[in-house]
């Protein structure tokens, strides 16, 4: 069975993590400077912080912007539920919004209709690197005084108007967990363009501390966490991004081989990326989704359906009334098998898979 999604690990991780050890500095040190300097390069973003994760990165976020018990925070249905948990833990009130139909990101016009006089931050979700519309959003939130914290985890390379998602709202965060285009096992940063926030979340993520301590004498202004990378981890990501641009030009491929290869298949839909979005994985809509992926199974390839809708699940379950997209898209959405090492032959097959499957399929949807 070969999986949905695959990291792979190559011989400069071990390397990097070799030289490291070596060192017996193994805590966050240069490396991990070296890795926000490179990404900040990279993505155009003044001000990087890199954490242990994507959803700590979230949580950094909202803390430094002041969010707290009393406030709402906004969250698409439709999303990891971590982007729901961040806000969460500052205390705050989660807020479940609809998405698009066409693009699964959260849906303007019901962010609009859900602000009241507590919302203190609103967190789109850029899925699979597609981008959430930001234009749209970005000028509801000016509108109303509301933060915005873009959940780009998904989203590495992808752009928006030319900007780097993660960099248009107040800040944005990245997550380097095992399934996205380069990986540390869990690892996280948060973008910002404000210095002033930049080194509030610097000291939040470090124990109150403004620069890097000794653990002995230091002086904490504020009261804060430790949600510090290490040197071991930084190695690995350093690592990976020497595979980046070899890796997301794999991704943009398989994407848009799927894209050219069902386009004409009756009850199958493959989401569409603009221009500036840089694929992560393939979403497909489909009536037929359990048996697709059975199909699937069946020729050795797995493919991974989408999220549960946050409001079916048990910390935030509340009425669906107002959120009719997600509800009605949810047991359709899944990925295609869309890791980079898939080959020419494997993307093949699937095609192959997925077209016999609805050759075959009764007027019933069941397979004959």
């Amino acid at each position: 069975m070969k999986p949905w999604w695959q990291p792979h690990i190559g011989d400069l991780e071990e390397k990097f993590v070799l030289d490291v050890l070596r060192s017996h500095y193994i805590n966050e040190g240069h490396l991990c400077t070296e890795f926000e300097q490179k990404l900040s390069k990279i993505l155009n973003v003044p001000y990087v912080v890199a954490t242990t994760s994507g959803t700590a990165s979230l949580f950094l976020s909202l803390a430094a912007l002041g969010v707290g018990p009393g406030d709402e925070v906004i969250v698409p249905d439709f999303t990891f539920i971590a982007t729901a948990n961040a806000a969460r833990l500052t205390g705050a009130k989660v807020v479940l919004v609809d998405v698009d139909p066409e693009t699964l990101t959260m849906d303007p016009e019901a962010f609009k209709a859900a602000i009241t006089k507590n919302t203190k931050a609103v967190m789109p979700v850029h899925v699979s690197g597609r981008a959430a519309q930001m234009k749209e959003i970005l000028s509801i939130a000016k509108e109303k005084n509301i933060f915005v914290v873009e959940d780009a985890a998904e989203a590495l390379l992808s752009k928006y108007q030319g900007a780097s998602l993660g960099s248009l709202g107040d800040l944005g965060i990245l997550s380097f967990s095992a399934n996205k285009m380069i990986t540390m096992g869990q690892g996280g940063a948060v973008l910002t363009s404000d210095r002033k926030l930049y080194e509030k979340v610097r000291m939040l993520k470090d124990h109150g501390r403004p620069v890097r301590g000794t653990g002995g004498n230091d002086i904490h202004f504020i009261t804060g966490y430790n949600f510090k990378l290490t040197n071991l981890q930084a190695a690995v990501g350093l690592a990976q991004l020497e595979y980046l641009p070899g890796r997301a030009k794999r991704a943009s491929e398989i994407q848009k081989f799927y894209q050219e290869e069902f386009k004409s298949l009756e009850g199958l839909k493959i989401l569409p990326f603009e221009k500036e979005d840089q694929p992560l994985w393939t979403d497909a809509l489909s009536d037929q989704r359990d048996g697709i992926c059975l199909a699937l199974e069946k020729t050795g390839y797995e493919c991974r359906k989408f999220w549960y809708p946050l409001h079916t699940q048990a910390p935030y379950q509340t009425n669906e009334s107002l959120l009719q997209t997600a509800t009605h898209l949810g047991p359709k959405a899944f990925w295609l098998p869309s890791h980079f090492l898939l080959t020419d032959s494997d993307l093949e097959k699937i095609s192959e898979s997925v077209k016999t499957f609805f050759k075959h399929r009764d007027r019933k949807g069941k397979v004959e």
